[in-house]
Parts: C-alpha cells; structure tokens; sequence
C-alpha cells in the first residue's frame, strides 16, 4: 500500500523529497494527441517556485522541469508522463541540529512513530518542496482541460492571511498577480506586506485562507455518494502540505444559515435554468451544477521557525529547538498555484469519468 497516487482515470504518483536529488510526478492516463511540450508546464512551476520575494523561503530553485516518457513530436502517447525537477540548492546542513529532535508542529515526530526512521533534511516527503510535483502535474491536466474543456478555467487567490481577510467589495481579479500574495484586494495586499514584515523580523510565521474558482465546469460531474466531486477535491485540497481544512461553497458558514437563506433558487434563462445565489459552491449531491465550483482551503503557519520552542529528542529528552533554514513565513502564498494544479487534476479526472459513464449526455431540462 503506497498511497503516493491520486485520482481515479487521470492518475498522478507524486516521488522525492526535499533534499534528495530531484522531485517528480507520473502522470498516468492523460489522453494520447494533446500538445504537450516542456514549454507548457515550465510557467506554472513559476508562479510557485521559491526565492521570488523576501515573503517566500530564499532557497533557490529554477524548478526547470523534464519530460521523459510519454510524449512524442510535442503530443502525449497516451502512455505515462514522467515529469522531473532537479534538486539545485539543498543546505542539508541547515537541519544538523534537528536530526535527533523534534520541531512542534511539523511532521518529524509522526513520520518516526509510523515508519521508525525519518529524514530531517527539510522533512523530506512532509516538505512543501514537494508541491512542485503537483504544480507539473496540474500544468498536465491544464493541458488536456484546454484540448477537451476549453471553457473551464480555473483561478486561485488568498482571501485571509493571519486574522486580515480581504474587502470582497474591493475584489479586482487583475490585482491577482500584481502583488506577492496573489490577493485581490490591493489594499488588503499593502497591509498584509507590513504585518508579514513584521512577523518575519519577529521570526514567527502566519497562516492563510486560499480560494480556488473553476469556472465553466460542465453540470453532471461527479457521483452521488463514493465519487463526489466534492469529496474529491477536499481530499485533493487536503493532501497538500500544511492545509487544515477544506470547504466547499459557503462551508462552515451554512450551518449559520436558515433554509431559506441557504437554498440556490432557480430560475429558466436563454440558456437554460439560471442559479440566483450560489452557497452550494457549484456542487449538488457530490455532482456539478454547472455554476462556477468554489473551494477554499486553510494552510497552518510554518512550522518551521527561528524561536525558540519545547519539544522532545528522539531519546525522549526534553529540550528547546531553533529551527534554522530558509522557510516561508507564510506558506499560503505559494500554495496558491498549488490549489489550481489540485483543481485542475479533479476536474480533469471527473471530465474523463463522466465521458466514460455518460458519453458527456445531460439530462434535458426545459
């Protein structure tokens, strides 16, 4: 039992560590005649590689990825991709004093109780290094959603760092990439600068909220009960380094709600029937409704930080640990392309699902 893959049809086994020699992902099933060059993958693995600003970890990568299986000629084979990114610059040493004992709040100290060894060196597979993998393989499923799916795309931003959430009345999609923090809000981004200056100098750490958009998802994706899209993306969501928590539509929120407040009225449109509200986050029974799909995901504070915390040796000896290295202070500003790989590789596999179920039929309304 490996559980290193995901997804049902479109499959991605995501490999390496942190300080090893390279990271990488299998793509299994990707439909044969997409276009598919280095070229197409490399500026997603851009938008989440590290040492962009002071806000992210300086550890420098040029996170340049590598095809070597499963095209031809710049078109998928219809066989297994094989994606790989080198490991350029790991300071191993930075984790010397850490190796016999445990940093609070990361993964150290239940990788040893489950498998009795552990690799310290960045905390190998529990490192957020390893969402490059998942970057490449979203640039994969990108691909292929243009091929067959052009109308559905997909946007991730933060809308909360620490206890600051974003004004949605100041919400300006082109303010996304023009700030460190993929944040709409260009206010909100001045003022989440400061206080993670601040937060940085003080050697401490945040966390963030990121919400991801698909939009153009064709209704009658997903099953009703064991292949929900929604289970399926929150498991997606979920399995990325240092996310606590995953809701979909208005989430936790709805339990606050009537039924009145809560329910999506219908209406008939030109086009069909026309959704009025969207507190469903475009799912209905675990299948796709056809409105835009909203997720949002929580991401912990670093654990790794440079004060002083309590914690255990590995020979059961108290002690006190300062974690040296080159961290993020806030590791949700580059989970947020990691969301959008997440949500392209769901969509993506339910697409091919429901082609193989349904042939892409639809039950006529009106």
């Amino acid at each position: 039992m490996s559980l290193n893959t995901f997804g049902h049809l479109f499959r991605v086994t995501t490999w390496g560590e942190s300080h090893g020699i390279a990271i990488g992902a299998t793509v299994d099933g990707c439909p044969p005649g997409i276009a598919l060059t280095e070229a197409d993958i490399q500026p997603w693995l851009d938008r989440r590689k590290p040492g962009q600003n002071k806000f992210t970890t300086q550890r420098k990568e040029a996170d340049l990825v590598r095809i070597l299986s499963g095209t031809y000629g710049g078109r998928t084979t219809g066989t297994p991709i094989q994606l790989m990114i080198e490991n350029t610059d790991q300071r191993s040493k930075d984790y010397s004093d850490i190796a016999q004992a445990f940093r609070p709040g990361h993964a150290d100290i239940s990788y040893l109780q489950k498998y009795g060894l552990r690799d310290p060196r960045g905390g190998g597979r529990s490192s957020a290094r390893g969402t490059a993998s998942r970057g490449a393989a979203g640039a994969v499923a990108r691909a292929v959603l243009a091929s067959l799916a052009p109308e559905v795309q997909i946007s991730a931003y933060m809308v909360q760092m620490g206890s600051q959430h974003i004004d949605r009345a100041r919400f300006d999609a082109t303010q996304i990439d023009a700030n460190p923090f993929w944040c709409p809000d260009a206010m909100a981004a001045e003022q989440w600068a400061a206080y993670l200056d601040d937060l940085r100098l003080a050697h401490n750490s945040v966390g963030a909220v990121i919400e991801v958009v698909a939009s153009g998802v064709p209704p009658g994706l997903g099953a009703p009960i064991y292949g929900k899209l929604d289970a399926d993306l929150a498991a997606a969501m979920m399995s990325i380094n240092a996310v606590k928590g995953v809701e979909i539509g208005d989430g936790m929120a709805a339990a606050a709600l009537t039924g009145v407040e809560n329910a999506d009225e219908i209406r008939m449109g030109a086009k069909g029937p026309e959704f009025l509200s969207n507190h469903a986050g475009g799912i209905l029974g675990g299948i796709s409704s056809g409105q835009d799909v909203v997720v949002r995901f929580a991401v912990k504070p670093t654990s790794s930080i440079l004060t002083a915390r309590r914690t255990v040796t590995q020979k059961g000896e108290e002690t006190v640990l300062v974690t040296k290295g080159r961290h993020d202070p806030c590791v949700g500003i580059r989970a947020v392309p990691v969301g959008e790989a997440m949500m392209a590789c769901v969509i993506l596999d339910h697409l091919l699902l429901d082609r193989g179920q349904t042939g892409g039929l639809r039950g006529r309304i009106g």
